[in-house]
């Protein structure tokens, strides 16, 4: 790993800072790394306020979907309410249809395509059911920006559409009565980071406008924003920040029956935005992965505890089988990488025919782990290969994908993550030009994983007191990071080993070098098995860490949460 420090505030400013707001003087230097400088600022960092969220008429067509759903409401049509099969798009449907069933008579129908048998996004089989339905108006979420020919199809069908997306659209925009989406040239809304279920948000709060709803009552639905939010890998920056923020409020003191049962699976009392990503988030996406992404739907909008249980043990069954699919198809995958080693790529292109389609993201992410290269995962789906891919810091794998738009039939995603279809005779061509692109264009750091390291800490200084306060800098993700530290001169205390079943785990008990008797920390680094040697071939190494709390026994201590070593 390449270590970047960043660079130290001035002094003037620090010392300034500490006075104003009374703070150690580390907690200042990293409010200053963060651009806050002075007490109204900080105020609105360490106390989000449900109360500045933007107007959510200032997205471009607010004004029409509202009126369109209100004209759904009063007349008590029938409406659809579509979603994407994973995290975002399965809370954004719960969200948008329990709302919509809390304030009207109206008929809603929840509907997430199948993975398998319609693919990503919307398709010309729900269209179809729409239509037979008598449904004269759907909502999409999470999906829909470049649906071009499928909005023109519901139209010549006498369908509305109501478009939700955030991802980036195409250089045409699909002919639907309104299109919510902040990344659209000529939207002028002032954040353009919101999830999925974030912009389905602000459509439901406009609504609450109209329809006199105080806003403390749609708080209620901010848990399954926050779960979308961490899912979903957006910033924690400005009105994330401060949805995530009540969400997490919500999930841990108020949760609705589902996310309670899935709290009690994690056995968590108190779930941080990274309890969420990685234990509550992936039993959601498990019921996209391997069964239904309506299972998700239905545990989400459960008002019954009994029922929501029921749901959610099936949906962590489901989860456990994507865990198992999971670490087979990515040792395969690893093998076909290894197979390949001396030809010396810039990029990982692996498939099997027999993989499975709903796993593909997760194993590219892993693939990444081991060989640090943009990758794209493929496996067969129906007469088509689809893939997954996934990026390294700092490139943008979506503008190389659409570099080689000439082999892709369908195609959608972020920088750092993308879904694709192609034909199967076109297999090598995209793989040699995706190759040759990312080559081309690939800036040499990002060949390297790197941590980004704040401050460099003594031991001395990691209090509870400076644990407490940092602890407010939560929710904590990308744009809001966790802070990393670095502390030099460490020695091994001899008690730092390998963990886990495979030792690949690392833990560590550490003193400063001239202090082999005082302070000491322990750490644990996941995935760090093998730097065991530089521990104990060293008289004096330097750890990057984040600060966490370890719960043992009942025992409660800080701990290193290892980066690197060196």
């Amino acid at each position: 790993m390449r270590w970047i420090i960043k660079d130290k505030p001035e002094e003037s400013k620090v010392i300034e800072l500490m006075s104003v707001l009374k703070i150690d003087k580390e907690i200042a230097e990293l409010l200053l790394q963060k651009g806050i400088d002075n007490y109204d600022d900080a105020k609105k960092f360490f106390r989000p306020d449900i109360n500045l969220l933007h107007d959510p008429y200032l997205m471009k067509d607010m004004d029409k979907a509202v009126k369109r759903v209100l004209k759904a409401l009063d007349n008590e049509e029938e409406i659809m309410v579509y979603g994407d099969y994973d995290v975002d798009g399965t809370t954004s449907v719960a969200m948008m249809s329990s709302f919509l069933e809390s304030v009207s008579q109206a008929e809603v129908e929840s509907y997430i395509p199948d993975r398998y048998k319609e693919g990503y996004g919307i398709s010309f089989l729900s269209i179809d059911y729409a239509y037979e339905k008598g449904y004269k108006l759907i909502i999409a979420l999470d999906c829909g920006i470049k649906a071009i020919d499928k909005v023109k199809y519901a139209n010549e069908r006498g369908i509305d559409f109501i478009i939700c997306d955030h991802h980036l659209p195409g250089k045409e925009v699909p002919d639907a009565l309104a299109v919510l989406d902040p990344k659209q040239v000529d939207c002028y809304y002032p954040f353009k980071e919101l999830s999925g279920c974030g912009v389905g948000f602000k459509l439901v709060e406009a609504l609450a406008t109209e329809l006199k709803i105080d806003k403390k009552e749609i708080i209620k639905y901010t848990d399954l924003l926050a779960i979308s939010i961490g899912a979903d890998i957006v910033p924690i920056t400005g009105e994330n920040r401060i949805l995530a923020y009540y969400g997490l409020i919500q999930i841990n003191t108020n949760p609705r029956p589902g996310i309670k049962v899935l709290k009690k699976l994690q056995k968590k009392e108190i779930m941080t935005i990274t309890d969420v990503v990685f234990g509550i988030a992936p039993k959601i996406n498990a019921a996209g992965r391997i069964k239904h992404g309506i299972y998700a739907v239905e545990l989400l909008k459960e008002n019954d505890e009994e029922k929501a249980t029921a749901f959610a043990e099936k949906i962590n069954e489901y989860n456990t089988f994507r865990k198992d699919l999971d670490r087979d198809i990515t040792k395969e995958a690893l093998a076909q990488i290894q197979e390949n080693e001396e030809e010396n790529r810039s990029t990982n292109v692996v498939y099997s025919a027999d993989w499975h389609k709903g796993v593909i993201g997760i194993v590219a992410s892993r693939l990444i782990e081991t060989h640090y290269k943009p990758t794209l995962v493929f496996c067969k789906s129906g007469d088509y290969l689809v893939a997954s891919a996934r990026s390294v810091k700092g490139f943008d794998v979506h503008a190389a994908l659409e570099a080689c738009s000439e082999y892709l039939d369908q195609f959608g995603g972020h920088k750092y993550a993308a879904g694709m279809s192609i034909k199967p005779e076109n297999y090598q061509k995209l793989k040699d030009k995706f190759e040759s692109i990312v080559k081309a264009t690939i800036p040499e750091r990002c060949k390297t994983p790197e941590v980004s390291i704040n401050l460099e800490l003594p031991l001395t200084s990691i209090t509870p007191k400076f644990y407490r306060v940092l602890q407010q800098f939560a929710p904590f993700g990308p744009g809001n990071m966790h802070p990393v530290f670095v502390t030099k001169n460490l020695k091994d205390r001899g008690y730092s080993r390998t963990v886990g079943e495979d030792k690949t785990h690392l833990k560590i008990s550490v003193v400063n070098t001239d202090d082999e008797n005082g302070l000491f920390f322990d750490g644990i680094g996941f995935g760090l098995g093998s730097k065991i040697e530089r521990i104990k071939d060293n008289d004096s190494f330097d750890v990057a860490y984040c600060l966490d709390e370890n719960i043992w026994n009942g025992n409660r201590s800080i701990q290193m949460m290892v980066k690197d070593v060196k």
